[in-house]
């Protein structure tokens, strides 16, 4: 992507500044962001589909795609730091505006986002669960006293 001189190569080339990382074919990133291609992101748009139409699967595949954010989101942030830590290796330009504004914020919605969507469909299927075993319970009522008369 670096080499490219459309606007998505020149969109690299601008986050490059807080990581660059994306411009070294840093192996951590290529796999990340091989995944969020491949799987994430058509899985996003299944999702929004499941969203429109009001699909029962919408819960399962949104929590397992924002687990996925969320998971390599931390995996972003921890390796950048252990190399920081570590190595004394940084990544980011020295200027705040970098690491605070592309680096930390602009990943940083993809833990918020994601974790509030998670909390809801965790919440949804609990509630689905919670209607199916009351069901199941008034069924199985419904049968004892059927037996009994």
């Amino acid at each position: 992507m670096a080499g490219r001189g459309d606007f998505f190569g020149q969109l690299w080339k601008e986050y490059a500044w807080s990581d660059s990382r994306y411009l070294t074919s840093d192996p951590f990133v290529l796999c990340m962001e091989t995944v969020t291609a491949i799987c994430w992101g058509p899985l996003s748009f299944c999702v929004a589909l499941m969203i429109t139409f009001q699909h029962p699967l919408r819960h399962p595949l949104q929590a397992m795609v924002c687990l996925g954010q969320i998971y390599g989101d931390i995996l972003y942030y921890a390796t950048s730091m252990f190399d920081h830590y570590y190595k004394g290796v940084t990544y980011c330009r020295p200027e705040a505006y970098y690491f605070w504004g592309y680096y930390f914020f602009m990943n940083f919605i993809w833990i918020v986002i994601p974790g509030y969507l998670l909390y809801h469909s965790v919440e949804a299927s609990g509630r689905a669960f919670q209607a199916l075993a009351k069901q199941s319970k008034s069924e199985q009522d419904n049968s004892y006293t059927k037996k009994r008369n």
